[in-house]
C-alpha cells in the first residue's frame, strides 16, 4: 500500500471543486494557490476515504451540504488572509 497513493482527504476534492467553480485559479498565481490551498484545508477536518465513489455513495446530502458549507466558510477566511497579505507593506 502507498499512503500517497490509495487514501486521501475528501475535502481535498470539495475545495479544488469550489477552487474552479469561483475561478480562483485563474485570479491568483500557482504560489499563492499553493499556500491558499494549505489555509483553506487547515480550517477543515480530515475526512479520509480510498475512494470517491464511495463518499458519493453513502454520504447523507445533508452531511454533503454541511461540508460544502464548511469549505465556503474557510475559502472566505483563506481570501480575506491573501487580500491582507496584498495590502500590508512588505
Amino acid at each position: 500500500m502507498k499512503l500517497h497513493d490509495d487514501v486521501h482527504n475528501y475535502y481535498e476534492k470539495i475545495v479544488l471543486d469550489k477552487i474552479v467553480e469561483h475561478n480562483l485559479h485563474d485570479k491568483y498565481s500557482e504560489d499563492v494557490m499553493a499556500d491558499f490551498c494549505c489555509t483553506v484545508l487547515n480550517q477543515l477536518p480530515a475526512r479520509y476515504i480510498r475512494n470517491d465513489v464511495d463518499m458519493a455513495f453513502y454520504l447523507p446530502q445533508r452531511e454533503r451540504i454541511i461540508m460544502e458549507q464548511q469549505v465556503d466558510k474557510a475559502i472566505k477566511f483563506a481570501s480575506e488572509q491573501v487580500a491582507k497579505k496584498k495590502t500590508t507593506p512588505q
